[in-house]
């Protein structure tokens, strides 16, 4: 991504002076406690560092943009509860008010999070049958018939031979990777996976490099590089090499380039990891992800790997694949050994919600949700770019993130959006490069088209008030046509 200059020239400038204003005012504190008696004389600070400091000058002072808590489902709209501050923004207490806001940051891409005609009848059902935990590990007393059934389903939908389910998306990736490679494997990541993936792999104890993002040329290149290295000191071949991606990258909205990156994998023998958190259910014809979607044959990736918190209204990951492979993981995960399975209830939603989808519901609702949230993130991308705001991602995708960059401006478009009702999303350092902050839009099918039109005129009110238009906007047509008038006259 190239930065304007004079964007970034101001936003480093911006976070300088934060840097100065907060060590002068640590420097005082540290003046003012030198005189007060420590209560914890002897230990080391808990709280030390940059990550600290960071914490305390800039984050704090924009916390009320964070965290905000709701009190309904997170449909097409839902309950913000109000909070307030006596401290500078320190701490900040729930009121009992709440606003009713156009919820335009949950990942309810299908619009499965709120009640639904069909899956929240069978939910309840299954919830006074099960109850709401199954208090074991899936090898001791977690295993319900229901859990065979979706794991069943999830793997026919995905288009693989099997699949194991986990009760967390995040733990999926972090624990998955630590079993399929180790020390003396080679896992070659995208530079903007996600911190799962990431932790995931340093925690395996692999050899890991990173490629430029969704640069298939430079993939090729790093494992020419490595293959041709071999492991660190010794030279010996890798024992096995991993190449992870995401189908949809969750801070970007663009889609992965998986028809070459799957090409150059099999011209190297590496194996295939993809991260299809945010793109199974939301993108393709009939909802399966990214592989229908850019005529990608799932034989050709080795491990799928996705999640149920977005377009499935309910909660856990999954991992796909070959018999062998989910047959060696029940095996060795510890997620699927030591930890709590998946409640019969998120198993049922998921059994449901796939149903739906799929048409087996006996109704066609599953192919107009597929079709209105393709529809509405096309339509809404668009709108934006037109504006003159920098929207980053591709068509079809439901993630757009629009780039703010100031960090002045994170709080204050946050601010004034939620003032006039449309609830986002903001993002910034440490879960974006510093000069990169943004607010990241979500949109769901249970937007209708008057739900769009609102929060297009709201982002646009407050990206003019803001100033984060950082392109011309485009003149609509009425202009357009009374300009060609004014010319025939």
């Amino acid at each position: 991504m190239i930065i304007p200059y004079l964007t970034a020239l101001t936003t480093y400038f911006s976070y300088g002076l934060l840097f100065a204003f907060g060590q002068l005012r640590d420097f005082f504190r540290k003046s003012v406690d030198w005189w007060s008696a420590s209560t914890l004389q002897g230990y080391a600070p808990i709280c030390l560092g940059l990550e600290d400091f960071y914490i305390r000058r800039l984050y704090l002072r924009i916390q009320d943009c964070f965290n905000r808590p709701i009190s309904s489902p997170p449909d097409a709209w839902f309950d913000v509860v109000e909070r307030v501050s006596n401290d500078n923004n320190k701490t900040l207490k729930r009121t009992t008010k709440v606003n009713r806001c156009l919820n335009l940051g949950s990942y309810n891409y299908l619009g499965f999070a709120a009640a639904d005609e069909y899956c929240t009848p069978r939910v309840i059902e299954c919830l006074k049958k099960y109850t709401p935990s199954t208090c074991s590990t899936r090898v001791d007393g977690g295993t319900t018939i229901l859990h065979a059934e979706m794991e069943e389903c999830v793997a026919n939908f995905v288009g693989k031979p099997a699949a194991i389910v986990f009760g967390m998306g995040y733990v999926t990736n972090s624990a998955i990777l630590p079993v399929l490679i180790g020390k003396g494997g080679l896992i070659i990541s995208d530079s903007l996976n996600h911190n799962s993936i990431v932790n995931g792999a340093r925690g395996s104890g692999a050899t890991v490099r990173v490629f430029q993002h969704n640069t298939p040329s430079h993939l090729e290149s790093v494992l020419r590089e490595q293959i041709a290295d071999g492991q660190p000191r010794t030279h010996r071949p890798w024992k096995k090499i991993i190449v992870v991606v995401e189908g949809i990258y969750s801070m970007e909205g663009e889609l992965c380039k998986l028809p070459e990156i799957v090409s150059i994998c099999k011209k190297y023998k590496a194996f295939v990891y993809l991260d299809e958190a945010h793109s199974i259910g939301a993108v393709g014809k009939s909802g399966r992800g990214v592989c229908e979607l850019l005529g990608v044959d799932t034989a050709d990736v080795d491990i799928m790997m996705g999640t149920f918190t977005k377009s499935f209204g309910s909660s856990g990951g999954y991992i796909a694949g070959s018999k062998e492979l989910i047959q060696y993981l029940k095996y060795t995960c510890p997620t699927h050994l030591y930890a709590t399975s998946i409640s019969a209830p998120a198993a049922q939603q998921i059994i449901s919600s796939i149903k739906v989808v799929l048409g087996e519901d006996g109704s066609s609702r599953g192919a107009q949700k597929l079709a209105r949230i393709r529809e509405n993130s096309n339509f809404f991308r668009s709108e934006l770019q037109k504006m003159g705001f920098e929207v980053l991602g591709d068509n079809d995708s439901p993630v757009m993130p629009i780039m703010l960059y100031n960090p002045a401006k994170i709080p204050a478009f946050s601010r004034e959006c939620l003032k006039r009702n449309v609830a986002v999303v903001t993002v910034a350092f440490p879960a974006t490069p510093l000069l990169l902050a943004r607010a990241r839009i979500c949109i769901s099918a249970s937007h209708s088209r008057e739900d769009l039109l609102k929060a297009l005129e709201v982002i646009g009110t407050v990206g003019d008030m803001v100033g984060v238009k950082y392109f011309p906007a485009e003149p609509n047509k009425q202009q357009v046509e009374v300009g060609q008038v004014k010319k025939v006259d």
